[in-house]
């Protein structure tokens, strides 16, 4: 009787057999330790790859960032010192001298007379810039191309190209981790970043630095969110916040903290490159030491492999999961034939789109608001190594903090109030002198938006069901891309206004903010196994339910 009861539950495919499956598993991690000896050193193993995380996001600004001391170069006047240079042939606007023009006179009289040429005319360079290094100490792609003045478009263009690239590798890397692994994901994510960064130094001009850039690009973000996911479900539940985020703080963390002074220390942008991508070939050693993610592999029925990945928990943790729970693993595991899944479901599930909606606005403004803050420390006034090092600081307590508060006051409202805050501090610091006062702005509000960034991407897997997690991560994560394309340009914009950039973030960070607390809370809930608990949840924010259920209502109104 029981033998047929299992046999028509196969045939049947009624929802509980899926859901049994994510029962059996939590049940078998709950007995072989939720964070034992092997789950610790699975969080080690995330270390070196939140590092290239930092080296990919951020990696382009070290070679493209612009000198703020240049000008037109005059040739007849290249025996005198550059500050004399400077007086003769540059004109002074709005009491600095002017980057993009220079005064069209008879050099011959200007050499004669050491003064500058009164009454002059101006014109925009003819023979290229100089530059000096004082504040950035080392060659960098900006002076060696000139992409300044009329050309300095070339630097927000690159950056978006990168963004454009993690956008394609979002969707490669999730369709290869829901089809072949978490694993193979994770490999290809870092091998392109590897091909992408080495490349990028051969390259000559803007259209094949791009190009390599959006190589790099497609590591971006995947190179790190695999093993993330991957060791996110190997943890219990009740360590789930401490290790999503300390994992974030740390690694991520301590990358872009030592990034500057990796720059710094190489002194070029070549060697930079270098530095930075040739240890991203650490991947290929990781299939030796990292497990296949056990849920994945239950899901595509490979239950031998599961048990054989659960044998070495027992042995690594020294713990002895209980014959009967093992048994009733198996038994379930195999009597569940998964449906085909895609990430096209969740835009046919209308509950779980709903959440897509809002979990989308939200990260892509969370993402907007942290790359703005870094990108604009190039404009505050302060040393840019010194600068970046110190908004990057915020990173480690920001978090610390967070993994304290968030399984007590859940995720919606630690994205929620943090971003409110980061929104003021933002637009407070548009209007104040660039120097001291507004990189103390800046870091402040750096330091809110880390524990909303930290907190929603959490949020993302604990969200989406286990047969779409990582394309659907993937998803959320490539729409957060595509709307960082458009934050060199807000950057850009301080050169209509310096304060506009922060204004702009400011307003972002205060509307992704509002419309987190319309998702639905996951504290102390297990990651959803199948589309009908990923529906359960959205179900249980009653906006989310109201919102469904008025929707066939509108459509016959329309």
């Amino acid at each position: 009787m029981e033998d047929k009861h299992i046999g028509q539950s196969v045939k049947e495919m009624v929802p509980g057999t899926a859901q049994e499956l994510g029962d059996a598993l939590e049940s078998v991690i709950t007995h072989v330790g939720e964070i034992g000896r092997y789950q610790k050193l699975l969080f080690f193993c995330m270390a070196p790859f939140g590092m290239f995380w930092s080296f990919l996001y951020f990696g382009q600004m070290f070679i493209t960032v612009t000198p703020q001391e240049h000008w037109c170069k005059v040739p007849d006047l290249a025996d005198l010192t550059p500050e004399l240079r400077r007086t003769l042939s540059i004109p002074i606007v709005n009491g600095e001298y002017d980057h993009c023009s220079v005064y069209d006179a008879n050099w011959t009289e200007v050499l004669e007379t050491l003064q500058p040429p009164t009454g002059a005319p101006v014109v925009g360079c003819q023979h290229g810039w100089e530059f000096l290094f004082d504040d950035i100490p080392y060659s960098t792609i900006v002076n060696e191309r000139e992409w300044v003045c009329d050309n300095a478009y070339y630097v927000p263009w690159a950056q978006s190209i990168n963004f454009a690239g993690a956008i394609a590798g979002g969707i490669l890397c999730g369709v290869i981790a829901d089809t072949y692994g978490r694993i193979p994901a994770l490999v290809v994510a870092n091998l392109l970043g590897f091909i992408g960064g080495v490349a990028t130094i051969f390259t000559t001009g803007f259209w094949d630095f791009s190009i390599c850039r959006f190589i790099a690009g497609m590591a971006c973000d995947s190179a790190f969110l695999m093993i993330y996911i991957l060791v996110m479900e190997y943890v219990g539940t009740k360590y789930r916040t401490w290790v999503a985020n300390l994992s974030i703080s740390l690694f991520f963390g301590s990358g872009c903290l030592i990034q500057p002074w990796i720059a710094l220390w190489v002194s070029d942008w070549r060697n930079f490159m270098l530095v930075t991508s040739v240890p991203m070939l650490i991947v290929l050693v990781t299939p030796f030491i990292v497990p296949e993610s056990a849920r994945w592999l239950a899901s595509k029925g490979r239950v031998e492999k599961v048990v054989k990945i659960f044998k070495r928990f027992e042995k690594i943790n020294n713990t002895k999961i209980p014959q009967a729970v093992m048994d009733e693993f198996v038994m379930v595991a195999k009597s569940f034939k998964e449906k085909e899944e895609s990430v096209i479901v969740l835009f046919k599930n209308p509950s779980i789109r709903v959440i897509l909606m809002y979990l989308v606005g939200s990260f892509m403004g969370v993402a907007v608001v942290f790359d703005g803050l870094i990108r604009v420390s190039e404009n505050l006034g302060l040393d840019f190594f010194v600068t970046f090092t110190v908004t990057s600081a915020t990173e480690i307590p920001s978090i610390a903090i967070l993994v304290v508060l968030l399984d007590r006051f859940g995720r919606r409202w630690l994205v929620t109030c943090p971003m409110l805050v980061a929104g003021v501090l933002s637009v407070v610091a548009a209007f104040v002198p660039r120097g001291v006062m507004a990189v103390s702005l800046a870091t402040a509000a750096r330091f809110f938006n880390n524990m909303s960034y930290g907190a929603v991407i959490q949020w993302t897997p604990e969200l989406m069901p286990t047969a779409v997690r990582a394309s659907g991560a993937s998803l959320i994560h490539m729409s957060a891309f595509a709307a960082l394309m458009i934050s060199p340009f807000i950057v850009y914009s301080d050169r209509a206004w310096d304060g506009l950039s922060l204004v702009i973030v400011g307003g972002i960070a205060v509307a992704s903010g509002l419309m987190a607390l319309l998702l639905p809370e996951t504290r102390g809930r297990r990651m959803p196994q199948t589309m009908e608990e990923g529906e359960e949840l959205a179900n249980s924010r009653p906006f989310i339910k109201k919102s469904v259920a008025l929707a066939p209502s509108r459509a016959l109104a329309t």
